[in-house]
């Protein structure tokens, strides 16, 4: 009980915490030792935390972001996007499990060109589109890109992890490729 109470501590602290600039910020927890940081713009090195991208160049264009989250702990993927400030949506029917949104991509009045032309509004009421959707990929410590086989609400990542979220548009791309 003292655990969870210390990780919502973190999260909201950490999360208020979260701006811009690359400097990183250490917050202590409930106990009073600071055990995380984010350095933005950058992913991790070797097992010093977890990288988290998000890579949104199917709808945007540009390049992954990606963000370190100074840990030594496992933390929830969930958590660790929102203590770097950002934003998920998930669906009326599936809540978090399913990212339906990302730093507000797809905004719900965009118009994403489906397959027969017609255009395709994301309104985060159950599943996303099979061709316009975002997935969670995991990468362990030295490892590949994996599906993640869970929701950022329940995914457990480990210092040296990657957890990525990625926008699929027709089939692209496939896999992260940062």
């Amino acid at each position: 009980m003292a655990a969870a109470a210390a990780s919502v501590a973190l999260v909201f602290t950490l999360a208020a915490c979260a701006g811009g600039g690359d400097e990183p910020t250490s917050t202590p927890t409930a106990s009073g030792e600071a055990s995380a940081s984010i350095t933005t713009q950058t992913a991790c090195d070797g097992d010093e935390g977890v990288t988290l991208v998000v890579d949104a160049t199917a709808l945007e264009g540009g390049e992954p972001q990606e963000q370190c989250l100074l840990t030594e702990e496992a933390v929830v993927a969930g958590e660790a996007f929102t203590i770097a400030g950002v934003e998920t949506e998930g669906t009326e029917e599936y809540g978090d499990q399913v990212v339906c949104r990302v730093e507000g991509l797809p905004a719900e009045d965009e118009a994403i060109a489906a397959e027969d032309g017609s255009d395709y509004f994301e309104t985060c009421q159950a599943m996303p589109a099979a061709f316009a959707y975002w997935s969670v990929w995991v990468r362990t410590a030295g490892g590949e890109w994996g599906y993640a086989q869970e929701g950022l609400s329940t995914l457990q990542v480990e210092p040296g992890d990657a957890v990525g979220l990625l926008f699929t548009l027709h089939g692209e791309p496939a896999a992260p490729t940062s």
